[in-house]
């Protein structure tokens, strides 16, 4: 079986999920199985749905958030109630890597949880600890802090320049 690795994708720029959900499909169409588990984008963000329709490739995607808007955009009382399925999907995640019940597992927006506080960087240090050799782990979001480099094999930091069209996010709204 061929050796895992943890990849992150990180920074200001936009197209880190698109990202990583192209790697997801160019390892379902060999044959792996993937699991992506959604953070902090709520329940609005389906529009990778169709992923789990695609006949011949084993891909699952999971959002543990129950409110449609995303988890920034909530109140204070809303963001204290969803923290807690947030956490489930943690959770979940930790199972995930310790059963290796896939082959790839896309942690989409995990290091959002940092900077919105619900996980620190020690829970992110004991999940990543978790990893087989034979699994591959692609992280997304803004930034990875210093101390978690040294369980990662990969950073591509991506950043966008708006030159000509303004503000690029009223037409596309994935980060």
């Amino acid at each position: 079986m061929e050796k895992g690795l943890t990849e992150v994708y990180c920074g200001t720029g936009r197209g880190k999920t698109t990202l990583a959900i192209g790697q997801s499909l160019r390892a379902a169409t060999k044959g792996q199985s993937v699991i992506i588990i959604q953070f902090l984008k709520g329940r609005e963000q389906q529009a990778m749905d169709f992923l789990q329709n695609l006949e011949d490739l084993d891909i699952k995607i999971f959002r543990f958030e129950k409110r449609e808007t995303c988890y920034e955009e909530l109140s204070e009382q809303e963001k204290a109630e969803e923290k807690q399925n947030i956490l489930n999907g943690l959770n979940f995640a930790r199972k995930v890597i310790a059963t290796e019940e896939c082959d790839v597992l896309v942690l989409d927006e995990i290091l959002g949880l940092l900077d919105s506080r619900i996980a620190d960087e020690e829970k992110m240090e004991e999940l990543l600890k978790l990893r087989k050799e034979s699994m591959h782990i692609i992280m997304t979001g803004r930034d990875l802090p210093e101390h978690l480099r040294e369980y990662v094999d990969s950073v591509t930091t991506l950043t966008t320049d708006d030159l000509k069209y303004g503000n690029l996010n009223e037409t596309f709204t994935e980060e």
